[in-house]
């Protein structure tokens, strides 16, 4: 009776062959993911706040018919004009 390979080997041989069958050819452009367009050249800001931050936010957006990210750009450049920023 034959020897069976190690799973080790089954699994270095089937990775040699797969990865040599599978690679794709470099592409020339870069790749543009979905969403990108809008936030090209963007950097995220983010913090951690508790829950009641969060609702008295979206609360505030819906009284105001504002997105959150137009609150928190003006709450940006208030506090820009106070530190003469």
């Amino acid at each position: 009776m034959a020897k069976k390979p190690s799973l080790t080997d089954a699994l270095n041989t089937a990775g040699k062959t797969t990865q040599q069958e599978t690679l794709p050819e470099k592409s020339p452009e870069p790749i543009v993911t979905k969403g990108s367009g809008s936030r090209a050249g963007k950097k995220l800001i983010a913090g951690h706040f508790d829950p009641a931050v969060h609702r008295q936010l979206k609360q505030l957006s819906v009284n105001e018919n504002m997105s959150i990210q137009d609150l928190l750009a003006e709450a940006l450049d208030d506090l820009f004009q106070k530190h003469g920023v």
